[in-house]
């Protein structure tokens, strides 16, 4: 089995593709400019020194050194050695309200920041539970079904926004409908889904839907953010004030008490978030004291790393580029 130990390293690698278009774009300027001088071929023989091709072939070394250091710094591992261990955990899933309203800034820097940080703050504390993250507006999708790794649903959810939702709303309860098909069937309990939301739009079908949830063992928290005093929108478009069909501001306000509403349904906690290692902490207390199930299973204990391979490749592209000249030395003569 393969791996590598810092995946968010690998997201340095986006750089490469603007890295070439940017290359090509100027040689697609310099010979533009030449054309201009004359006849291209001609003028590229007129210039000292020149070698047909040495620009892209050290070009094409810095992109190889690039590649390999990346990859060297994300350290691909091979597993070598297995143990039989004994785990107990639950299935949690965050169900996180990605509704433009998240992009108020009555909580800094704005509602959907916080929200991710708290998630983050969570699965730091986690160990053996599994996760699952399901975002919602006007529609419910899930974005990372039930898993142990925690370092690709942090690298989702840094992606998460509200354009990955066109249709715009609060339906709570479609999340629910989502997480009751992403549990167990023949399991009544180790099952938490916590939601994390303004609560702003009424969804009349979100307490019935924890009410049915919660007789099949699911415990339903939910996290208000927000405040009562709200605040403005803005729309990323025309960075202005958004306003509503009457021309005044439209104001996006948390609603507390349909998140109470849904956690007391489903015999579970609300919390305001304000301090986010203290509602982490809260909720990690609620789920830590669930009873969990085994998760008896193989895991990897043992890995070989080959980060320096790939480093070594790297820096040789690297240093032959700089000691490789850009152009011909002229000749001494005596």
């Amino acid at each position: 089995m393969l791996r590598f130990q810092h995946t968010y390293h690998l997201f340095a690698l986006a750089l490469l593709p603007l890295l070439i278009i940017l290359f090509i774009w100027m040689i697609y300027w310099r010979r533009k400019k030449l054309k201009k001088l004359g006849d291209e071929k001609l003028v590229m023989e007129q210039i000292l020194g020149f070698i047909p091709g040495r620009n892209t072939f050290k070009f094409t070394l810095l992109a190889i050194g690039f590649f390999f250091i990346v990859i060297g710094w994300a350290n691909l591992q091979s597993a070598d050695k297995t143990e039989k261990v004994q785990r107990k955990g639950v299935d949690v899933i965050f169900a996180l309200d990605v509704s433009k309203s998240m992009l108020a800034k009555d909580v800094q820097p704005d509602r959907l920041t916080r929200a991710k940080q708290l998630i983050m703050h969570m699965m730091d504390k986690m160990h053996n539970d599994r996760v699952g993250l399901i975002v919602f507006a006007g529609r419910a999708y899930m974005q990372v079904p039930l898993t142990v790794d925690y370092s690709a649903t942090k690298m989702l959810l840094q992606n998460v926004s509200p354009d990955m939702i066109p249709t715009q709303g609060t339906v709570i309860g479609d999340a629910i409908d989502m997480a009751m098909q992403s549990y167990s069937k023949q399991e009544r309990k180790y099952k938490a889904l916590v939601i994390i939301s303004d609560g702003e739009d009424h969804d009349e079908q979100a307490i019935q839907k924890t009410k049915d949830a919660a007789e099949t063992g699911v415990t339903v928290h939910t996290v208000g953010i927000g405040s009562a005093q709200g605040a403005t929108l803005y729309d990323p478009v025309t960075k202005s004030v958004k306003l509503d069909e009457s021309g005044n501001p439209v104001i996006s306000k948390l609603n507390e008490d349909e998140l109470k509403s849904i956690a007391s349904a489903g015999h579970g906690t609300y919390n305001l978030l304000q301090n986010t290692d203290d509602v982490a902490n809260k909720l990690m207390n609620e789920l830590d004291g669930m009873e969990q199930k085994s998760l008896g299973s193989v895991v990897f204990t043992d890995y070989t790393s080959y980060f320096q391979y790939f480093l070594i490749i790297g820096f040789i592209a690297l240093l032959i580029e700089w000691l490789l000249p850009g152009v011909k030395k002229k000749a001494i003569t005596i």
